[in-house]
């Protein structure tokens, strides 16, 4: 008698833990986009991506102006002349090359950078959501890492975590609990 009972709750304990286990789900590039500082993050990164093409082109300018120089000059220089401006092109040349490898180092570290602050907000909104909801997990769904969901084993939380970071209230809401748009990556 005991060792049946003690069966017949080893096979039923799945069926048990199952319903407790909750798992929720988001788009983590939805979410990052529907943020206001993500816009503005864009905005400044743009802003700086000018300037730096707008100096790159100057550059060039300066680069072409000179090499037309040379070129119209070339036959009535000197030897030595004709040695230096050509020494004076490389380095133009070699300088704008240096600067466009520089700056663009330098724009993806600033887009790390501010992309890291709102990513570090977000992954703590969708831990207390988590926390709070007891949630085992909250899935990505973005580039098709989870192709499937069932629908009664798992729970769509983006609407939570928007409320967390202050992004929806509870009246912005449709039918089933869900925002009514988020933007697209």
């Amino acid at each position: 008698m005991m060792r049946r009972t003690l069966v017949i709750a080893l096979l039923l304990l799945p069926f048990t833990l199952s319903a407790q286990i909750r798992i929720g789900y988001v788009s983590y590039e939805k979410l990052l986009h529907a943020m206001p500082e993500y816009a503005q993050a864009e905005e400044d990164l743009r802003q700086l991506k000018a300037q730096y093409d707008d100096e790159a082109t100057r550059g060039e300018d300066e680069f072409q102006r000179k090499f037309t120089e040379f070129l119209e000059g070339q036959k009535d220089f000197p030897q030595n002349i004709l040695l230096k401006r050509q020494a004076e092109l490389q380095a133009l040349m070699e300088n704008g090359l240096s600067f466009r490898q520089e700056a663009q180092g330098i724009l993806e570290e600033t887009e790390r950078q501010l992309i890291s602050e709102l990513e570090k907000r977000l992954n703590a909104a969708i831990q207390e959501v988590g926390a709070s909801g007891g949630y085992l997990c909250i899935l990505n769904t973005d580039g098709n890492q989870c192709p499937f969901i069932n629908q009664g084993a798992g729970e769509d939380v983006t609407f939570a975590v928007l409320q967390k970071l202050g992004l929806a209230e509870a009246d912005e809401t449709e039918e089933e609990g869900q925002p009514e748009a988020l933007p697209e990556p």
